[in-house]
């Protein structure tokens, strides 16, 4: 990675797939897609191989680094980084006191991420369309999953990451959105308030552990079959709008250790059902600018990836 402005495009990449990640429903890899970066990702972390290992000792650290294409991967985990220790308060505080609003906004990021990845689908068929379709199947599926909970044991926390750092590199699939399924998202945002260093280090291994070996898989199919594994990342971003729908009527509350309340099961309603159930304003305006905002957000990315790629087209 060379030039002060593609890294500083790379730093931004990053801060936005962190404060995403934070919210359960939307993904981190969304946000890679979207800004050009996701094939450049999961091919630097495919690299993570014992191979490198031999290599490091034979070739030297400088060529090993540039294999790895190790100053992205810095820069953006860095900025991932600070961004959920930044936003993980403020997120807190706007699904707890503006959810209409943080959840429109996702769901119009979303709503145009999808037709993004749809304009790199090169020919559509009928394998297109079932990949679209399975992909929709299993994103529905999975928010209707009823959580369990687990007690946040360092194993328990290695194999909530690594199992969640699979869905955060999937469009669609939320990592948090799979630790609020396992119980754990309420214990890991509170580790990531008090910087609760020894539980983040176990949930960090696991999510090391399971993005190198998911990496390889993810990147395989997508070099052999492109536009088929678009199509199933595009249906798990369908599949995935039903929980970031701005109107909900939550049945289930998990309980954090400070009293606080977390939402675990929720069906999507109309807003006229959502005033009527809550007695709150359904604030469809607010819904409607978050929304614009969120799909703005999305083609603003786009454009810059684009540009930093020299592509006009």
């Amino acid at each position: 990675m060379s030039g002060l402005r593609e890294f500083f495009r790379i730093a931004i990449v990053g801060l936005v797939m962190g404060a995403a990640e934070v919210v359960p429903g939307v993904s981190g890899g969304t946000i890679a897609f979207i800004s050009g970066i996701y094939e450049r990702l999961i091919n630097s972390i495919r690299q993570f191989t014992p191979l490198m290992a031999l290599q490091l000792k034979k070739n030297g650290v400088k060529s090993t680094w540039q294999r790895i294409d190790g100053t992205f991967l810095l820069v953006l985990f860095a900025g991932m980084g600070v961004s959920i220790l930044m936003f993980a308060n403020g997120v807190s505080y706007l699904l707890l006191n503006e959810p209409i609003a943080i959840w429109s906004f996702f769901f119009g990021l979303v709503v145009v991420s999808t037709l993004v990845i749809s304009r790199e689908i090169t020919s559509f068929n009928i394998r297109i369309g079932l990949g679209i379709c399975f992909g929709l199947v299993i994103g529905v599926l999975v928010t209707q999953i009823v959580p369990i909970t687990l007690e946040p044991t360092p194993l328990m926390l290695f194999i909530g990451g690594s199992v969640a750092v699979c869905a955060w590199i999937l469009p669609g699939l939320s990592g948090s959105f799979i630790l609020l399924l396992l119980g754990l998202y309420g214990f890991v945002i509170d580790a990531i308030k008090s910087l609760d260093v020894s539980n983040l280090a176990f949930l960090a291994a696991g999510a090391v552990v399971g993005l190198v070996s998911f990496s390889q898989l993810l990147s395989r199919l997508y070099a052999l079959f492109k536009n088929e594994t678009l199509a199933v990342l595009m249906g798990f971003m369908l599949g995935s709008l039903a929980k970031l729908w701005p109107w909900k009527n939550t049945t289930s509350y998990q309980i954090n250790a400070d009293g606080s309340q977390i939402p675990l099961v929720q069906e999507p309603v109309s807003p006229d059902v959502y005033s009527s159930l809550t007695g709150l304003d359904a604030q469809i305006m607010v819904a409607v600018v978050c929304a614009l905002v969120g799909g703005a957000l999305v083609l603003l990315l786009h454009w810059v990836a684009r540009i930093g790629s020299g592509s006009e087209n």
